[in-house]
């Protein structure tokens, strides 16, 4: 019977040093919350629209939705605005290596290498970070960015820059040079 008893202690403790195995209360430590993306898609392909009319496409390798309606790409964006009538003819394109849409300002960040290009007016603009607002459809860059564009007969550059959304039009803050293609001061 003493044999009995030895087995049946030594699986009594085991027993319960299995139970204490599973209590919660070992963990250490704040409780931590997962603030990672909810979603993940790839190939991205989003079209807007107002009042029946397509404004403008965006497209990325991968998009990344967040809890608070936030989303970044984190592989590159682009995105296609269309003319204002509606139909399918290109105005202008925007590019970058990144780029963020803040849900709560209606605001599209952008960064690296990002590009805008006016396709009817054959201008460009490089820069390293510029902002998309779709409420007061504006594109900008904060006035300490260097700004490059690029149009059929000069170069400008500068910090800082203001346009709308299709970048026909566009004031520079700071501009540090002018130069004529053809190799001549502008007037």
């Amino acid at each position: 019977m003493l044999t009995l008893r030895f087995v049946f202690g030594s699986g009594a403790l085991l027993a319960a040093l299995a139970l204490a195995g599973c209590d919660k209360k070992t963990a250490t430590g704040p409780k931590q919350e997962y603030k990672g993306p909810l979603m993940e898609t790839t190939n991205v392909k989003a079209l807007f629209s107002d009042s029946a009319k397509l404004k403008f496409q965006l497209t990325a390798p991968l998009e990344q939705r967040f809890e608070n309606g936030d989303f970044i790409y984190p592989k590159g964006v682009k995105v296609v605005f269309y003319s204002a009538d509606g139909k399918k003819t290109v105005v202008n394109t925007l590019t970058a290596n990144y780029g963020k849409s803040d849900n709560s300002k209606n605001l599209y960040i952008m960064r690296g290498n990002v590009q805008v290009t006016n396709v009817p007016q054959e201008q460009k603009m490089n820069t390293e970070e510029l902002f998309f607002d779709k409420t007061k459809q504006l594109i900008y860059t904060d006035t300490a960015m260097f700004v490059k564009v690029e149009t059929p007969n000069e170069y400008i550059d500068g910090y800082g820059l203001k346009a709308n959304q299709n970048f026909s039009r566009y004031s520079i803050k700071r501009p540090t040079g002018i130069l004529s293609k053809s190799g001549q001061a502008p007037l």
